[in-house]
């Protein structure tokens, strides 16, 4: 192997190495030669060293040992420092019994978690070099979750908020729309309001769409609220079916006129989800919701948008899975579109609005979820967008 190719497979397993700071370059040899034979060992001779190497390659250092006694400032300076710099380092102290009382401060302050004494003893100090390294692998695995749970929260937040907007601006727009053709009272029975029709039964069409919409958004906000609740419980096993989040689609998903028609499901195949209801539900609304909207301008003589359960795999060769599929026969998806929709945003519908997130943002919760998304279309021949899921067990 070629030293360029050791560092990137090194690199490649995070942070790992151990680095043993002490003056005296006679100890830091005869520790890389002792223990270099189970872990990554760099040295360091001092402190303004140690920090200057943390500073180049922190990225790869799991675990800082140091002596405590040492020209200048000492170990504990240096594992305070180490401790606000890189706090997914575990920090190990060595020091003689003279300086076992500062050293015990240095535990109760929080800069060292463990002391080992001189000499040290090799069976004791690779069972703590052992336990140090795993820590500081936990504690990298539970940082490295949460940054990805903070980037999948704003990314969703920003995706709920443009699929809220989208309804409340219909709701404004129906609200405009009455408000223009109110007509003042032409009797004095001011109690009485009187909205002009520009045919018979527009004005309720308008009110009973914009209280679906609203309701639809607040059917999203609820279910986000409910999820910030209970990321405050312990994780429970998953219990959501399929079927049931498709009829959670079907009674709350604001369809237009007789829309509702169009959707048609087959939930015989039925199967646990995995992950949450909220993003799960936000996927297959976003699906029904594309599937309509290439519906609307040309609808065929019988519109449908068919959401069925079952099993497959999502290309040959691959295992098994449980899958939702979500098709419709509408004028399908132009084959210079298709490869890149769910990598990347594309829209078709730029001037009403579209912002070509909504498939980028499926696929990621099927990803976070160990899943994949697949979509298949011809043109005229309809498009069929496929969520495949991991057992959820």
């Amino acid at each position: 192997m070629k030293p360029d190719e050791a560092v990137v497979t090194r690199g490649a397993l995070g942070a790992h190495a151990i680095l043993m700071v002490d003056d005296e370059p006679q100890a830091c040899k005869w520790f890389a030669r002792l223990y270099g034979d189970e872990f990554v060992v760099l040295t360091a001779g001092s402190v303004d060293e140690a920090l200057a190497l943390l500073a180049r390659r922190g990225h790869e250092v799991a675990v800082l040992l140091t002596d405590y006694a040492m020209p200048g400032r000492d170990g504990v300076a240096l594992l305070s420092e180490a401790r606000q710099l890189f706090p997914h380092v575990s920090r190990l102290l060595v020091s003689a019994y003279a300086d076992k009382d500062v050293a015990m401060s240095a535990v109760n302050q929080g800069h060292v978690e463990k002391i080992l004494e001189k000499p040290l003893d090799e069976a004791l100090t690779r069972q703590a070099l052992r336990e140090a390294l795993q820590s500081s692998q936990e504690r990298a695995r539970e940082r490295a979750l949460l940054d990805r749970r903070a980037a999948t929260l704003r990314e969703t937040l920003g995706f709920l908020a443009h699929e809220v907007t989208t309804p409340l601006a219909t709701v404004q727009g129906y609200l405009s729309a009455m408000r223009d053709r109110h007509l003042d009272p032409l009797t004095g029975d001011s109690g009485v309001a009187h909205i002009q029709e520009q045919k018979p039964g527009d004005v309720l069409f308008m009110i009973n769409a914009a209280q679906r919409r609203a309701e639809y958004a607040q059917s999203l906000v609820s279910t986000f609220v409910q999820t910030a609740r209970d990321a405050y419980q312990p994780d429970s096993a998953p219990s959501l079916r399929a079927s049931d989040l498709v009829q959670a689609v079907r009674d709350e998903y604001p369809f237009d006129n007789d829309e509702a028609e169009w959707l048609t499901s087959d939930l015989e195949a039925d199967f646990v989800l995995p992950g949450r209801r909220d993003l799960l539900y936000l996927v297959l609304c976003t699906l029904v919701k594309n599937a309509m909207l290439a519906l609307r301008p040309n609808p065929p003589a019988r519109p449908n948008v068919h959401v069925a359960l079952g099993r497959g795999a999502p290309a040959p060769g691959l295992p098994v899975q449980a899958v939702i599929h979500v098709r419709d026969n509408g004028p399908g998806i132009p084959a210079e579109v298709l490869g890149r929709l769910t990598h990347e945003p594309m829209t078709t519908r730029a001037a009403s609005g579209g912002s070509g997130m909504g498939l980028v943002f499926c696929r990621r919760v099927l990803t976070s979820l160990g899943g994949s998304i697949v979509v298949r279309s011809e043109a005229g021949q309809g498009a069929t967008v496929s969520l495949y899921f991991p057992s959820a067990q």
